[in-house]
């Protein structure tokens, strides 16, 4: 595999880091060649590493195309990959005469490069944001940025997410703290706590926020200092900010760092305040070292940084907040050597450039498929429709379940979900999204793909609206209209109230679909009642089924985020809003109440869908006399289903509640406002299903009473959920015969 590298050459700090390690490593496995538009430092550090690298020197766009296509003459490239406004530009203007796909890394966020210089900001800016549109694919450095690039209506199924590597393994020999300080003219004395900083002055680093912590922690701890690395056009601004605020002798500019690593060795803080960041290499080079770090809430930071475990994390600009956070790590060595330790076992294991190289690779191969699938023009493409983008966990698991089973079986298979929130679906998927109701983007995506796929969930009903029903209808009949093979998947069927209703579903899933696979056997008999006969029906079970939980590290941090001990007894109530529920919640607090003074069972109301399910729970904690927990945070599925292991017992009106508490074997009480509860729980042969209009706190009580005593046979429950998690796999065995046909 050929791979040309196209930069402007101007870069520094991460960027520049990122590029020249990237391509020193990547040469290892594949024939990478650096071609830069400007002679300089980074052109000389290319050079002194060993990099194949060319440099083109004239400032001229036409001129510098001119003679990249002499340099690469008679040569093959596979793919072209540009860094940078300049190399953006170039890279564009070179693509036809390579015929090679274009995908850009995106160190930063593009609007925020040129802070603070007007007319660089007007020219290379614009030119920039021109050129990003027309590349082919991009990469993100770290998930935020991804986030913005689709967010601005990049295309979310072309982009990448790579975060920046470090080498853990080359043995580093830092001069001794006395030596390096010495060297940048910095005084101290033994006992002083030093903060530092390796940055570029400029806006966007926002030094002045440290600054101004810095003036309110020296005040309560004398011994407090900072050390500034680094040199940018701020810098005669930000030391006149120092002495106006009186931290002459506290705050030492040490200009440009060239050994970075005896920089952190000397320093026992590691800071980053800015607004604005990527996946910083200043925090990775810190962790090399085990420094404590605090930093500003930007970026991939919370990737790296888990708050209050291995560093601190601020609000970008808040400067009292950091004021606070330097101060106890000022005042604590034992936390500072601990937070240096977590962070640096973290680091190690997650951010290495063997692991960033890696993925680069595995990006290339995904390119390169990708650009010659899409020359096959040939049909393609999976589109998905369901009740998705309504911040539902219970849904957001079932869309995960399906979009596993598709990329299992055609990792490249091009994706579209029909959404309501698109945005939310592009950026936690990364995937092409549609308005549910945008009916002329449906119609144009259904006649290039191959596949429709309706469901999971109960949509085939009319109990909340026949609206619904008919939608769903519509888009089976849409679909095989334009040549789709139906799949119904994983799915529930009914109520469906009226018989010219139920007519039209028999006459739209006779007709239209391919193959129904459903997740209990009451839906079975629903479509038997029906008289649906000619698609082929297959029992199956609800795909969250096969959802992998969280790491237990991962729920247990959880769970101590919310004041919860991972060890603790608990209730937790999987409650929603619905007709005739404020009538109940008097009832269920009692028996919430029961549950903390009988079994010593702490309540805590875990939210699915954050809109509905804490007014339900706020409801029910108004008539309660025992102390209680409210988690209403937009988990992610895998972690509920890690954090509901720690549960005793479940009272839950959310069917995925039990999908995800039967995985761990949780006594589970079912709240029925939909038969598709109490449908699950027959199914599963396990727990009691108590209608909502019969809810009493006497019929509750007793159906918690009987979850308790059923507590010693969890691992008899679990077992009843693996049997369904084996029979899931229908699911995805339908999918793969129509995929084949």
């Amino acid at each position: 595999m050929k791979v040309i590298h196209l930069i402007g050459g101007g870069d520094t700090g991460g960027a520049k880091t990122h590029v020249l390690n990237l391509l020193r490593e990547l040469n290892n496995s594949i024939d990478a060649r650096l071609f830069c538009f400007r002679k300089g430092d980074f052109s000389e550090d290319a050079e002194k590493m060993g990099i194949p690298i060319d440099v083109i020197e004239p400032g001229n766009p036409v001129v510098g195309l001119r003679e990249l296509k002499r340099l690469l003459a008679g040569e093959h490239v596979d793919i072209i990959h540009c860094h940078g406004a300049r190399g953006n530009l170039m890279g564009n203007l070179i693509k036809k005469h390579l015929g090679a796909p274009v995908v850009t890394t995106v160190h930063s966020d593009y609007r925020l490069d040129y802070l603070g210089r007007p007319v660089a900001r007007l020219s290379y800016g614009t030119t920039n944001m021109v050129a990003l549109r027309r590349v082919n694919y991009y990469i993100g450095v770290a998930d935020p940025m991804t986030d913005i690039l689709i967010q601005r209506g990049f295309p979310a199924d072309r982009i990448y997410t790579l975060y920046n590597g470090i080498d853990f393994t080359t043995p580093i020999h830092p001069a001794p703290k006395e030596e390096f300080l010495k060297s940048v003219g910095m005084e101290w004395e033994e006992g002083d706590v030093i903060a530092g900083i390796a940055v570029r002055l400029s806006p966007v680093k926002d030094v002045p926020t440290l600054l101004k912590a810095m003036q309110i922690a020296c005040r309560e701890n004398p011994r407090l200092k900072l050390l500034i690395g680094g040199d940018g056009e701020d810098r005669q601004k930000l030391e006149a900010m120092t002495r106006d605020l009186g931290l002459a002798g506290k705050v030492h500019f040490a200009g440009w760092i060239n050994d970075i690593n005896s920089f952190y060795h000397a320093i026992d803080i590691n800071l980053l305040t800015s607004i604005s960041e990527t996946f910083p290499y200043s925090l990775t080079e810190g962790t090399r070292m085990h420094r404590a770090t605090i930093a500003s809430n930007v970026g991939g930071v919370p990737v790296l940084i888990d708050h209050g475990v291995n560093g601190f994390i601020f609000e970008p600009g808040d400067y009292r907040q950091l004021a606070q956070q330097l101060l106890t790590l000022a005042g604590d060595k034992a936390l500072r050597d601990t937070f240096g330790e977590r962070i640096y076992q973290k680091a190690s294991r997650e951010f290495s450039i063997e692991r960033m190289v890696e993925h680069q690779l595995q990006i290339y191969d995904s390119i390169l498929k990708r650009d010659a699938r899409a020359k096959a023009k040939k049909r393609d493409g999976v589109i998905i429709c369901g009740a998705y983008g309504h911040g539902n966990a219970g849904d957001d698991a079932i869309l995960k379940s399906i979009l596993q089973s598709v990329r299992k079986l055609d990792e490249l298979m091009p994706v579209t979900i029909l959404a309501k929130n698109t945005q939310s679906i592009k950026k936690r998927y990364q995937v092409n999204s549609i308005y549910t109701f945008n009916i002329p983007k449906m119609f144009s995506a259904m006649r290039k793909s191959v596949l429709y796929i309706n469901g999971g969930g109960t949509l085939i009903q009319n109990a909340t609206s026949h609206r619904s029903l008919w939608y769903y209808l519509f888009t089976l009949r849409l679909a095989k209209f334009l040549g789709n093979k139906v799949d119904m998947y994983g799915c529930g069927i009914g109520p469906v109230m009226g018989q010219r209703n139920i007519r039209l579903v028999k006459k739209v899933l006779e007709r239209s679909v391919d193959t129904i696979t459903l997740r209990e056997e009451d839906s079975m008999a629903e479509l038997q009642q029906f008289g649906v006969k000619k698609p082929e029906i297959l029992l199956s079970s609800d795909p969250a089924l096969v959802l992998t939980p969280a790491p237990e590290e991962d729920a247990a941090a959880y769970l101590q985020n919310h004041g919860l001990d991972p060890n603790g007894k608990y209730l937790c109530l999987m409650l929603r809003t619905w007709y005739g529920f404020s009538d109940k919640t008097a009832a269920i607090a009692a028996c919430a109440d029961h549950a903390y003074q009988a079994y010593g069972l702490t309540p805590v109301f875990l939210s699915l869908n954050i809109f509905h399910d804490t007014e339900a729970a706020r409801q029910v904690t108004a008539h309660m006399k025992a102390p209680y927990h409210i988690l209403d945070d937009s988990a992610e599925p895998e972690l509920l289903i890690a954090a509901l292991s720690h549960m005793s017992v479940v009272v839950s009106m959310r069917l995925h509640g039990l999908i995800f508490s039967s995985l761990s074997g949780v006594p589970m009480v079912g709240v029925s406002y939909d038969p598709k509860i109490g449908s699950f729980l027959h199914y599963l042969g396990a727990g009691r299903c108590i209608g909502l209009k019969d809810v009493t706190a006497e019929n509750l009580t007793a159906a918690v009473d009987e979850a308790v005593a059923q507590i010693p046979r969890r691992e008899e429950l679990r077992q009843k959920a693996l049997r369904l998690q084996a029979v899931q796999e229908e699911n995805l065995r339908a999918v793969e015969r129509l995929l084949k046909k």
